[in-house]
């Protein structure tokens, strides 16, 4: 198949072409390796340090990356691009603005569409928008197949949206080549984390609209409990971290990186809210951190609580420090793991390809 994918550039704060990160990355990549002749086509918000036309390996098929600033022109000119090439299936997603242009240019170049809803976009900034939550609603009713993160969400689109196509939970998964089980002592001196102490900690976006706040105030009552016990933090702080000598802040550090403080923690936590962001999530750490082997306390919240039905005593509530600061004990004191099957990339697309195939031959 000729893939046209459409996308933002950004993504969880990297660059999705050069950092070759995650979902947005995997999805076309993992494609291209299927045999299929994929293009993506990815926007700019803001001025990257390199815009233009990357070819990257992808045999047997063919990946290229094309980038290039926002603009009023935008939409006209990757309307000229996708003619040339021709595709026989477009491929849409990471944002409001990409899944309305998905459905135009499914409108212009009578084509199927596919939109990939990562999240729940109306818990983005972007649908306080007036308007903005309407177009996602009436363009993600447009495409012939629905790929959302979670089975929650794959529930609110088939009963709210009312999508005529199909839909299909796909969690994101992970990269094994980098999640894996590694060796503690190793992962903690390469980050200068202590030795002998027991670390619990987390790492990716330390916002308080994705729950921080409770691990925050969980850690002001286990430093109490436990003197042995430090806290570590890796991701870019949208909310200020607690301080003092048994408080590790690393920072924004690269997706390699953040597998060793996985390798280095003993207990792993998973910040959740309930809210229209938390429900419909799946928070892609879930699976870096059990692909790490690392013990885990979840939020109780959408897909965790299915994730991790069979192993209740690992979910908190969400938002509740004190059962947070409990559970995180229960588990640095007898460590348990949750034995989860985790798919890798390779899986997840060979399961969409045979409703990609019916679209195209239908």
């Amino acid at each position: 198949m000729r893939i046209a994918y459409v996308c933002k550039r950004r993504y969880m704060s990297k660059d999705v072409v050069l950092d070759r990160y995650a979902r947005v990355y995997e999805i076309p990549a993992k494609l291209a390796a299927h045999g299929h002749q994929v293009e993506a086509w990815c926007l700019s918000y803001r001025k990257e340090a390199q815009e233009g036309t990357w070819t990257h390996e992808a045999a047997p098929g063919s990946l290229v990356w094309h980038s290039e600033m926002m603009s009023p022109a935008y939409p006209w000119r990757l309307l000229r691009a996708l003619r040339a090439f021709k595709p026989d299936i477009i491929f849409a997603g990471t944002d409001i603005p990409h899944v309305a242009l998905g459905a135009w240019l499914k409108r212009k170049l009578r084509v199927p569409l596919i939109v990939d809803l990562y999240d729940n976009f109306e818990g983005f900034g972007q649908a306080k928008i007036p308007g903005f939550v309407s177009l996602l609603r009436r363009s993600t009713r447009q495409a012939d197949l629905v790929l959302t993160t979670s089975e929650p969400l794959r529930e609110l689109i088939v009963e709210e949206y009312r999508v005529k196509g199909e839909v299909i939970a796909m969690p994101s998964t992970i990269d094994r080549a980098v999640f894996h089980p590694r060796d503690r002592a190793a992962c903690r001196e390469a980050l200068g984390l202590p030795q002998d102490a027991l670390l619990v900690g987390t790492a990716g976006g330390l916002n308080r609209e994705k729950g921080i706040e409770a691990l925050y105030a969980a850690w002001a009552i286990l430093e109490q409990r436990m003197p042995n016990v430090h806290l570590v933090l890796a991701g870019p702080h949208g909310f200020p971290p607690p301080t003092g000598p048994r408080v590790h802040s690393l920072g924004p550090l690269p997706h390699e990186r953040v597998a060793q403080v996985f390798g280095a923690l003993d207990v792993g936590a998973i910040c959740i809210l309930d809210t229209e962001f938390g429900r419909y999530c799946f928070p892609q750490k879930a699976y870096e951190m059990l692909a790490c082997d690392l013990p885990v306390v979840v939020g109780d919240v959408g897909a965790m609580h299915h994730l991790f039905a069979q192993t209740p005593e690992f979910l908190y509530r969400a938002g509740d420090a004190a059962d947070l600061a409990d559970k995180l004990e229960a588990q640095l004191r007898n460590a348990q793991r949750a034995n989860v099957p985790i798919k890798d990339w390779d899986q997840v697309i060979a399961e969409i390809e045979p409703a990609m195939r019916r679209l195209v031959s239908g």
